[in-house]
């Protein structure tokens, strides 16, 4: 008895992102402009800013978690803050 393989093609199908090319154009930024690294240091905030905590009376009545990692480029921009700063420390 003969084990038949099947030879059909397996297709690896990547699932569509609206934010793909973004992630690609940030993730292909050469930055070697000192202050260009600044620029990007300052409007990129090193933590999430969005936690917060609501309070009546004295009581937290809700939470509010950071929402940075739904953000679908935080990687990306993480990744280019973190280039800049390198950039910053290469210089010093």
């Amino acid at each position: 008895m003969s084990s038949s393989t099947s030879s059909a093609p397996v297709y690896a199908y990547r699932r569509f992102s609206p934010w793909q090319w973004l992630k690609d154009y940030l993730n292909q930024v050469e930055i070697t402009n000192p202050r260009t690294a600044r620029l990007i240091c300052r409007l990129i905030p090193a933590s999430c800013p969005f936690a917060r905590q609501i309070r009546l009376f004295g009581k937290t009545v809700l939470v509010i978690p950071p929402l940075c990692h739904f953000n679908p480029v935080y990687e990306e921009l993480m990744g280019l803050r973190f280039r800049a700063l390198t950039v910053l420390a290469d210089i010093r």
